[in-house]
């Protein structure tokens, strides 16, 4: 890649697109939602293992190789000296391959409490009544149970992350992590880019809080969930009750580890 590279990962409706959308303010950095290489990969992992009879032929280095080709393939009009920030929950459970690709790169994992997260989902559900969403494969059934229990599970939107994050900061490769929290990138956006800045050793660059743009509205279109990637003109806190059901609030209360010292072993730098 003629460009330099980092990731933006961790868990969903934790911040990732708000961030992507400060950070492609600075005209040097290309940043967006959820892009394509991270499932390219995995194709191409796939593609590769011993699944196909005529992998025997491929080596290791050739594997290697044609990886970073999709990378350099997919940003190759990205010039040099600029920076790419590819965005893909599935990077936090890709550490040990991104660090020998891109052992300059660093990893912004967005977290935030999963009972909000939840929640963000289901507020969406519940405004978009006449189009199923893509989240749940179109299904109009179910409650607010079934589609919690969807989401939680170990390859559910949200379980899978979570899971993911965890093995991330349990993992070899924690020195590239920094974790940003929701709450301070809603609440002290200032705090959080310059956290940021510093974490990937870019000199600092004057962003405009007040005048965010990001267009995903086709794509939330086609999955059946418009306003999934909407982003609001200026950064603010959203102050709002829960309308998930007290019993799976408090089931998923204790689960952000990532405030807990005693689960954070490698001592990843949370902001």
């Amino acid at each position: 890649m003629q460009a330099d590279i980092h990731f933006i990962s961790g868990l969903p409706r934790a911040g990732s697109t708000l961030l992507s959308a400060i950070l492609r303010q600075n005209p040097r950095f290309r940043a967006g939602m959820t892009g394509p290489v991270g499932s390219l990969v995995d194709a191409m992992l796939r593609s590769m293992s011993m699944s196909n009879e005529t992998s025997i032929f491929i080596t290791d280095a050739q594997r290697r190789a044609l990886i970073e080709g999709i990378f350099s393939a997919y940003y190759a009009d990205v010039p040099k000296g600029d920076v790419v920030f590819d965005t893909n929950r599935n990077w936090c459970a890709r550490l040990p391959l991104l660090t020998e690709l891109f052992p300059r790169a660093k990893v912004i994992c967005c977290v935030r409490d999963i009972p909000w997260i939840l929640d963000s989902v289901e507020r969406l559900i519940r405004k978009n009544k006449y189009q199923p969403s893509g989240i749940f494969s179109f299904e109009p059934g179910g409650t607010v149970y079934s589609r919690v229990d969807g989401l939680a599970a170990p390859n559910g939107m949200v379980g899978f992350a979570w899971n993911a994050l965890r093995e991330a900061f349990c993992g070899e490769q924690t020195d590239c992590l920094l974790a940003l929290t929701y709450e301070t990138l809603t609440q002290r956006p200032q705090q959080a880019i310059a956290a940021v800045y510093d974490f990937i050793g870019e000199k600092p660059f004057v962003h405009d809080f007040e005048n965010i743009e990001f267009d995903a509205e086709e794509f939330d279109r086609r999955l059946g969930t418009p306003g999934l990637h909407k982003v609001g003109r200026r950064v603010e806190s959203p102050g709002r009750k829960t309308v998930l059901p007290g019993d799976l609030w408090r089931k998923y209360e204790n689960d952000a580890f990532w405030r807990d010292p005693a689960r954070n072993p490698n001592k990843v730098r949370v902001v």
